[in-house]
């Protein structure tokens, strides 16, 4: 089992509380972003992947690494739409686990916005990251570990 971070865009709050939860639970975890994200020391728990500039290339790695069990963090509702397909289980950084019954909406509902925004009719974006954000996103990353880590603990040894 692992905890993958779409680190590019994650909030810095929330991957203290991630890295708190790695050191707590003895979980890997991979940071996975274009560039070096302040915050984020290797140590054999906790690896930094920095990826090549290309456009999605650190989606790309983390699509590349996920495998059933392993817990993704991410904002990006297409790479979580990759994610889903592979049967991994992903939370954005409000706490929300995208699923197979809802992803599809979720996707339809970005590409419209991103449409919206690129005829320049999109709404004002000033999406606040505070707080009562970070509570619900420890709530659900919580929720969400402990389900996998008993899951993985049915399964026998070596599994978490």
């Amino acid at each position: 089992m692992k905890i993958l971070v779409d680190a590019d865009s994650c909030p810095k709050q929330t991957r203290d509380v991630i890295l708190r939860a790695i050191k707590r639970t003895q979980i890997r975890g991979i940071f996975a972003a274009n560039r070096p994200i302040p915050g984020i020391s290797e140590t054999k728990l906790c690896t930094m992947e920095v990826c090549d500039t290309r456009h999605g290339a650190a989606d790309d790695r983390i699509v590349e690494l996920a495998e059933p069990g392993d817990l993704v963090i991410t904002r990006d509702i297409p790479l979580a739409s990759r994610l889903v397909e592979k049967q991994i289980s992903v939370l954005d950084d409000r706490g929300r686990l995208y699923t197979k019954e809802n992803i599809r909406e979720r996707l339809s509902l970005r590409d419209f916005m991103v449409n919206l925004a690129e005829q320049g009719l999109g709404p004002e974006r000033i999406a606040s990251y505070g707080p009562k954000e970070l509570k619900a996103f420890a709530d659900g990353f919580d929720r969400q570990l402990q389900r996998l880590i008993r899951t993985a603990r049915d399964r026998g040894p070596g599994s978490v």
